[in-house]
């Protein structure tokens, strides 16, 4: 049975079972396979895609930060020249353009003060006992015939003031750490003079910061400096800087100016009377004109990008190529949008309002260009309406009104609104009853005792002490005493006192309806000598009026928009005396509102990363797909291999079967071999 069918099917090794069955599961693989492949590999270039955009337009939205900000379109330069006498130190963006001399008559110097107590060793204790108070403030000298001579203090009201209260076992050294360790321009050294070590305190420079030091017990003697004690020596006095600008002397306290020529910060080096150094000041367009050229560069490089993304090109052989995303609904409208926006007006801007003024163009191929001759006559002789285009504007028709942009007004609609203000902000007071006398509080001792309690925080119980034969001397005094105060410090909550008629008045320096000032406590003699025994308290009142026809929320002297207006998001700070009906505006300018775009494009929940999450979602469908199709593969060939492993059996079995039957006709009885 050579050609039995067992033989014909190879009969236990004719067949490759395994091999047969991967080629047809691959088979049945196949096309679902390459589809969900082709798919896979489709996605994953959008996403490489979506990311080359995001790069893209963020590059972009960085060339649109110079523009965003105003101050790039008041650009300064300045020219000095060279001179060891001041030295340039900052240029703001708004100096004030002109030609200036500068002579510098005198520099400014600390007053330095050193103890006429010394000790051999900085660090033993001392054995003194007692407390140092230390003021800042102006002397006066019995000049010209006693210059070193003092006659008078008047204690600065700005400055801050320390007592040190001094132990047995503090040293020379411990003394100076404790003074150092005050919040205050009080500097103290310990100095090795002649194999002794002595004491040296410092205050910060000029005339007003002059130091005066008393103590209340002997023992300290030679730490004082006051008009009738005063055995420390003077090494330096408080000297202010004498500046003249175009011949007008001006005085400073320090040597680091930023407030003569408006916008310019310099130092002052030396002095060198008559000497003149000449420099200007001039508006530097070049920084803006150079941002527009960028944008410009930038714009045409965003725009290639998105078009080779979105569009269809032809490659080096002129064949015809899809970008990435040109069947991308959502890149398009994207970049339609940037495009739009390029055409369009700016919003809030009235006239000259569009690219298109600059000399900005769009080419026929969508890519921008500059119009040399129309852009340099904008440039030149319209540079304050380039700025408008560009830059946010805020403006309002009266000057007690300053329109500033918050923290909210990423959604405020650019235009003109109008206002009313009809309550005025107002800081609280109290005002003495009675108008000024004399004060003594020596000559008539008593209880000079007071507390003020300033927008809710009232101070330590503070004392007057001295004499005051002016208002402008108490003034001065109780200004000093209250500001001084540990508690209102802390809360930085401050008064200005001031004399309105012939009474004195404490004055918060905050507005509105959380602004008080009261006395919480007040001595008998203080009550009656200092004339506030019948004060009169005003708590302050905050702004109050409409914007666009609606109810503003009054804050102090801060009026804001009603809650999602169109204008909420813009702060009003009305100054105290302003009434009445107004008008303002807003722009956020072209690159406020292209950063804006684009921020809303590059948002967490924005265009792109919705695009994205959609197109990841479908990613993680595949890998599903994926799975599925691979279980599927898998039984099918489990379910083949056990049919063709069945088959095995059945042909090993035939094949045994076959082999039994060989020779079974010669062994039948009654047959004869075939030989």
């Amino acid at each position: 049975m050579d050609n039995s069918i067992v033989s014909a099917l190879g009969g236990g090794s004719g067949i490759d079972t395994t091999s047969l069955v991967k080629q047809l599961v691959d088979v049945q693989r196949a096309p679902q396979q390459q589809r969900l492949d082709s798919k896979k590999e489709t996605l994953e270039t959008q996403i490489s895609a979506y990311g080359t955009l995001k790069s893209s337009l963020s590059e972009f939205q960085n060339l649109l930060s110079p523009l965003s900000n105003s101050d790039t379109f008041k650009a300064r330069s300045v020219s000095i020249p060279d001179t060891t006498i001041i030295t340039a130190n900052t240029l703001a963006a708004d100096a004030q353009v002109g030609n200036y001399q500068v002579q510098v008559e005198e520099v400014a110097q600390q007053h330095s003060l050193v103890s006429s107590y010394t000790a051999s060793d900085k660090d033993a204790a001392a054995g003194l006992t007692g407390n140092l108070t230390i003021k800042l403030g102006a002397w006066t000298y019995d000049e010209p015939a006693n210059p070193d001579d003092l006659v008078s203090f008047a204690e600065n009201e700005n400055q801050t003031g320390l007592t040190i209260e001094i132990s047995a076992d503090d040293s020379l050294q411990g003394i100076a750490d404790k003074i150092n360790a005050e919040e205050s321009d009080v500097q103290a050294t310990v100095l090795l003079v002649d194999g002794n070590y002595q004491l040296m305190m410092s205050s910060a420079s000029g005339k007003n910061n002059a130091l005066e030091v008393t103590a209340d017990n002997t023992d300290l003697d030679g730490f004082q400096f006051n008009a009738t004690t005063h055995l420390m020596t003077e090494t330096q006095k408080g000297v202010d800087a004498e500046v003249k600008i175009n011949g007008l002397s001006v005085f400073r306290e320090t040597n680091e100016v930023d407030d003569v020529v408006p916008g310019l910060s310099f130092s002052l080096n030396k002095a060198s009377p008559g000497e003149k150094i000449t420099f200007s000041i001039t508006e530097d367009k070049g920084t803006a004109e150079q941002s527009v050229r960028d944008f410009v560069e930038g714009y045409n490089s965003l725009f290639n990008t998105m078009n080779s993304l979105t569009g269809v090109t032809r490659d080096e052989e002129n064949n015809l190529t899809s970008g990435d995303l040109s069947r991308d609904g959502s890149a398009k409208v994207l970049m339609t949008q940037i495009r739009n926006m390029i055409g369009s007006s700016v919003p809030g801007v009235d006239t000259f309002n569009a690219l298109t003024n600059v000399g900005i163009r769009t080419t026929l191929d969508g890519t921008l260009e500059i119009i040399e001759d129309d852009f340099q006559s904008a440039m030149d002789d319209r540079f304050t309406e380039v700025a408008a285009i560009f830059a946010p504007q805020t403006s309002a028709s009266v000057t007690g009104v300053d329109v500033s942009i918050g923290s909210y007004a990423v959604n405020t609609v650019p235009g003109t609104y109008s206002g009313t203000i009809t309550t005025s902000p107002t800081k609280g007071s109290v005002i003495a009853g009675d108008d000024f006398a004399a004060v003594d509080t020596v000559l008539s001792p008593g209880d000079y005792t007071f507390a003020v309690t300033v927008n809710g925080t009232t101070t330590e119980t503070l004392t007057l002490d001295g004499n005051f034969n002016t208002a402008e001397e108490l003034r001065t005094e109780l200004q000093s005493l209250i500001n001084n105060d540990t508690n209102l410090k802390a809360s930085n909550d401050f008064i200005d006192v001031v004399i309105e008629g012939d009474k004195i008045k404490l004055q918060s320096r905050v507005y509105g309806s959380d602004s008080k000032v009261e006395f919480s406590a007040v001595g008998a003699q203080f009550d009656d000598n200092v004339l506030f025994n019948n004060p009169t308290e005003t708590t302050g009142v905050d702004a109050a009026g409409t914007i666009n026809g609606e109810a503003a929320f009054g804050a102090g002297d801060v009026l804001l928009p009603k809650l999602d207006s169109d204008p909420y998001g813009l702060n009003l700070s009305i100054q105290e005396g302003t009434t009445g009906d107004f008008t303002f505006n807003f722009s956020r300018g072209f690159a406020g509102e292209m950063t804006r775009l684009i921020d809303q494009f590059l948002a967490s929940d924005g265009t792109i990363s919705i695009r994205e999450d959609s197109i990841n979602n479908q990613l993680t469908g595949i890998e599903d797909d994926q799975t599925e199709l691979d279980r599927k593969m898998e039984k099918l060939n489990d379910r083949l291999t056990a049919q063709y492993i069945a088959m095995e059996r059945i042909i090993s079995s035939l094949q045994t079967t076959g082999s039994s039957l060989d020779g079974l006709a010669d062994r039948l009885p009654f047959t004869a071999s075939n030989n």
